[in-house]
C-alpha cells in the first residue's frame, strides 16, 4: 500500500501514524495492496484557496478529499481493483480548533479527519441521513478497529 504524507502545513504531526492508519483503513476495506494514496497537510490559506476553487464555499475547512479512480472497497473474497485512490488534504489549524471544543487531543481530530477522507475517496457521503449513518459507523468502526490494534501492538 502506498501512502504517501507531504506536511506543507507549518505544524508538526505525526506523520507515521497518519501514515499507518491510512494503511490500516485500506487493507480493511480490502483496497488493492498496490493502491496509492496521498495525504497533504497545508495551512489555512492554502486549505481555504481549495474549498473556494472547488467547492465554492468561503473560509478553510477541516478535510477534503479528491477521487482518482473511483476505487471501491473490496469484498472478502477479492480486492478492489489496483490504482490511484487520490488525496486526502488536511488543515491542522482548523482540526487544532475543532479538537479543543471537542475536548480531545488534536492528533485523535487529524487520525478522524483521515479516515473521514479515505471514505470519501471511496465513495462514501452523508448528505443523506442513511448515508451518513453508514459512513459516520464505518468510520467509528475503522477508529475503534485502529485503536484496539495499536494499543495491542504497545508493551
Amino acid at each position: 500500500m502506498g501512502v504517501d504524507i507531504l506536511n506543507e502545513s507549518g505544524v508538526p504531526a505525526d506523520e507515521r501514524e497518519l501514515s499507518a492508519l491510512a494503511s490500516y483503513c485500506l487493507t480493511s476495506l480490502r483496497i488493492h495492496p498496490q493502491s496509492e494514496l496521498s495525504i497533504r497537510l497545508v495551512d489555512v490559506g492554502a486549505m481555504e484557496a481549495l474549498h473556494v476553487r472547488y467547492l465554492d464555499e468561503p473560509g478553510p475547512t477541516d478535510v477534503l478529499s479528491f477521487p482518482m479512480d473511483e476505487l471501491r472497497p473490496g469484498s472478502d473474497d477479492e480486492p478492489s481493483e489496483e490504482g490511484l485512490l487520490g488525496d486526502v488534504v488536511l488543515c491542522p489549524q482548523v482540526a487544532a480548533s475543532q479538537a479543543a471544543e471537542a475536548g480531545h487531543p488534536v492528533g485523535a481530530e487529524l487520525a478522524m479527519l483521515t479516515v473521514h477522507g479515505i471514505l470519501h475517496l471511496l465513495g462514501f457521503d452523508h448528505a443523506e441521513p442513511e448515508e451518513k449513518a453508514q459512513m459516520f459507523g464505518l468510520q467509528g468502526e475503522l477508529l475503534a478497529g485502529w485503536h484496539a490494534a495499536t494499543e495491542q501492538a504497545s508493551p
